[in-house]
């Protein structure tokens, strides 16, 4: 049974930082695109980040390049968010995702297995 299991949400000051964390288990991820979505309030789920399991190679949104930084830890199988100079904005639950697929999708509907997801509070 496939578990994507996230945690490190918190409240943080504007230009703060936090680290998210989604640990994987029940599979093997190497044929697997992971990726970090968010949710706001009354909006959409929108795509943030991905990483190749098997490159590490990444790819963001506009909006957050420059500041967060995806990752994964094969021993662990575990995937990480660094999210630095935190904005307002980017407050939103977060989720980490699973796609069986080499081929990127943006849309939430493309993925498969989803963590339970952790929320994250930017103050002003």
């Amino acid at each position: 049974q496939v578990q994507l299991v996230e945690s490190g949400g918190g409240l943080v000051q504007a230009g703060g930082s936090l680290r998210l964390s989604c640990a994987a288990s029940g599979r093997t991820f190497s044929n697997y695109i992971m990726a970090w979505f968010r949710q706001a309030p009354g909006k959409a789920r929108d795509f943030v980040a991905s990483i190749w399991w098997s490159s590490g190679s990444t790819y963001y949104v506009d909006s957050v390049k420059g500041r967060f930084t995806v990752s994964r830890d094969n021993a662990k199988n575990t995937m990480y968010l660094q999210m630095n100079s935190l904005k307002p904005e980017d407050t939103a639950v977060y989720f980490c995702a699973a796609r069986g697929s080499f081929v990127l999708s943006r849309s939430p509907y493309e993925y498969e297995y989803w963590g339970q997801g952790t929320q994250v509070t930017v103050s002003s």
